[in-house]
């Protein structure tokens, strides 16, 4: 009896070893779902000025439809399907995702589509990260972006996507890897009350409005374990790997290894053509997408950008990818830092 009670003593410390070093550590929320809002009756009455606007955001500067339709990434510019737009995708063609992340289709078809979605969970998915059916979206869904798009911007450009003709197509579910598939659980936030609009008095502000919304971060920050290395925020060297090809985001700082030789007018020049001069930007940058924001628009984003502090990372797609101790990655001239 004696060794039964002293097995049952060290079982018992072991599971509350266990459960200390859970709480210390993913916590509990893998186990027991997202946090999540309850859903509300609120519905966005359409506008002609909501209706422009989003319009405006969901084309240009959201990159919405860069996911959530089929294109061929192989071909400049990557094309999207004729009649599918918002339609879904069967997989995102970038490799090393943890499964198959697939874009639902968000055209208001009500079999296929979010044609029964309410205002709400529209509203609840994008900027929270919560599926219509109460799920974690994987965060390739830029939600951690979108939360700061400000209320009359969000009914803006759900007022947009209800206008979008309904297409039937069948989009499998998203499947992740075992333990991303839990781990997500713990990327959405609720939000705890309205999103006020932001701050657009100078170019500076403006420009870090919508930096954060077309998630230059995302590509352009290196990521590692989906955090971003803040160290190395903006700095490029993050492998994109997929139909285009192998290639890695592009140090945007000041920094001499950066772009600090663009000007305003050759900023704009490459958002509006593709090129850098005579050298063609890979169809993964979406500036297919972000050549039809306004040129105050795109000006505002090249006076943000100048802001940030410069970060001396050499990243060089003319050259085979080399181990980068800067950023732990494999990218062209990485032995050069």
């Amino acid at each position: 009896m004696k060794a039964l009670r002293i097995v049952g003593w060290i079982l018992a410390g072991l599971i509350v070893l266990l459960l200390i070093a859970i709480t210390a550590t993913i916590g509990w929320r893998p186990f027991v779902g997202p946090r999540a809002r309850a859903l509300t009756d609120r519905t966005f009455p359409s506008t002609p000025e909501r209706l422009a606007r989003g319009e405006y955001l969901t084309n240009n500067l959201l990159n919405c439809f860069a996911c959530h339709t089929e294109r061929d990434w192989s071909k400049e510019n990557a094309p999207a399907a004729e009649g599918g737009l918002g339609a879904g995708a069967a997989v995102f063609p970038l490799e090393d995702l943890p499964g198959a992340v697939r874009p639902p289709n968000i055209t208001p078809d009500k079999e296929t589509g979010a044609g029964n979605w309410t205002d709400d969970q529209l509203a609840r998915a994008i900027r929270e990260g919560i599926g219509y059916d109460g799920r974690a979206l994987f965060p390739f869904m830029p939600y951690e972006n979108f939360r700061y798009l400000s209320d009359e911007d969000l009914a803006s450009v759900i007022v947009y996507l209800r206008s979008l003709p309904p297409v039937k197509n069948v989009v499998p579910k998203t499947e992740l890897i075992f333990p991303v598939k839990y781990l997500i659980n713990s990327a959405p936030v609720p939000l705890s009350g309205p999103v006020a609009a932001p701050d657009l008095s100078t170019p500076v502000k403006r420009g870090d409005y919508l930096v954060t919304l077309g998630g230059c971060r995302d590509c352009h920050t290196p990521q590692k374990q989906g955090q971003r290395m803040e160290q190395l925020d903006l700095a490029g060297g993050f492998p994109l790997k997929g139909a285009w090809g192998e290639v890695a985001s592009a140090n945007i700082t000041q920094s001499p290894s950066g772009i600090p030789y663009y000007d305003e007018q050759l900023f704009l020049d490459v958002i509006h053509t593709g090129y850098v001069k005579a050298r063609q930007l890979k169809q993964i940058m979406p500036w297919w997408n972000y050549r039809g924001l306004t040129d105050d628009d795109l000006k505002s984003i090249f006076a943000y950008l100048k802001t940030v502090p410069p970060v001396q990372h050499r990243v060089d797609n003319s050259k085979p990818p080399t181990p980068c101790k800067v950023c732990g990655f494999n990218h062209g001239a990485g032995d050069m830092n």
